[in-house]
């Protein structure tokens, strides 16, 4: 079942000083495309979204890529060759815990069909699967997610990038609230030029009270309203988030991999203190230039240098506290298995933007 982009008429603050994309979303970084299929009936709350890097094969057009774990209570897929080699070679999927596989095998199947010599005359092909566990909400033993949600995913992607409880996104709970799907851009001059710096959040950790939007501790508001009368500060942050950042800048893998660390300074302001259960990875990926299979040499454009880096890292912290901002902004109210329901961030603070204007005071 298809589910389409939910975007309050209300838009969320706008977090810090810097300009956003023309779309606002991961895809102002030219080439980069998103896709969801959503599985949304009874228990079934669950899908699959799928992040391409550019219109090509990317494993025939690999593009540099590194990621950080923060804190690594995770089933991911890929992780240990993209570390080694600093090249992704698949779109990236997004999906629950026990759909891991699904789409892992999925991807592999899709890479042979484009290329038939993979396994055979050419190397194997990596794929890249990120999760989260939807369980609460999401009949997660169910293994509903398969090959087929993966090419629906695939074949869907677009510039036209929905966000709140779509594709992966569906069944997620943030701040004991409905998570899900987030994305935001910045638009940064470093060296110089100007550059866009995209994220995009798989969000579904943090408990309410420590919930905190642009600087506000909204959460601890919240706690003490009867419509939040059943959290409890004492429960531990358990749950997980992926992010994802793209940027045109010209990096390297080992640049990549700072600038994928940063998204945990966004991470942070939003509350989260990485808790012992949770699962925080960070990818960050440059759409500059490609590596193409099986060159015997690469040709790079002129890298930033180091020392210009400073803009990018704060768009990249930028960019996810806006996207977790509106994975919570824009998801809508799910009910799933066993009846278990998560409200979402509006529908349970009908005053919320006052309320923000009032707590910025």
């Amino acid at each position: 079942m298809s589910i389409s982009s939910h975007h309050s008429a209300e838009r969320a603050p706008h977090i810090g000083t810097l300009p956003a994309g023309a779309l606002g979303t991961i895809a102002d970084v030219e080439g980069v495309s998103v896709g969801h299929c959503t599985l949304a009936e009874g228990a079934l709350q669950t899908g699959v979204t799928v992040i391409r890097p550019h219109r090509g094969d990317p494993f025939v057009d690999k593009v540099p890529a590194a990621a950080s774990v923060i804190n690594g209570f995770g089933k991911s897929v890929g992780l240990v060759q993209l570390d080694e080699l600093g090249t992704l070679e698949t779109p990236i999927a997004l999906t629950n815990t026990f759909g891991v596989a699904a789409l892992a095998q999925a991807q592999i199947r899709a890479a042979i069909r484009a290329n038939p010599r993979i396994g055979r005359e050419w190397s194997t092909v990596n794929p890249l699967v990120f999760e989260c566990n939807d369980g609460y909400l999401n009949d997660i033993q169910a293994l509903a997610v398969t090959e087929q949600h993966f090419n629906e995913a695939f074949d869907a992607a677009s510039s036209d990038v929905a966000s709140g409880a779509v594709g992966a996104g569906r069944g997620m709970s943030c701040f004991d609230l409905k998570g899900g799907i987030g994305t935001a851009s910045r638009v940064v001059s470093a060296a110089g030029r100007d550059y866009i710096v995209g994220a995009l959040v798989l969000a579904n950790f943090g408990r309410l009270p420590m919930l905190t939007i642009d600087g506000t501790p909204l959460g601890r508001v919240l706690a003490e309203r009867a419509a939040a009368a059943n959290a409890s500060s004492d429960k531990p942050e358990q749950g997980s988030i992926i992010m994802i950042v793209a940027t045109d800048a010209p990096l390297d893998g080992r640049q990549l991999k700072r600038l994928s660390l940063r998204a945990a300074a966004g991470l942070a302001r939003t509350g989260s203190v990485y808790g012992h259960g949770s699962g925080d990875i960070a990818l960050a990926f440059s759409t500059a230039y490609t590596v193409p299979h099986g060159a015997d040499f690469v040709a790079l454009p002129p890298l930033v240098a180091d020392h210009c880096l400073d803009p990018l890292f704060r768009a990249c912290a930028d960019s996810v506290e806006q996207a977790i901002v509106d994975a919570l902004w824009s998801a809508e109210s799910v009910t799933g298995r066993d009846g278990h329901r998560r409200l979402s961030l509006r529908d349970s603070v009908p005053d919320l933007a006052q309320l923000l204007r009032n707590s910025a005071r």
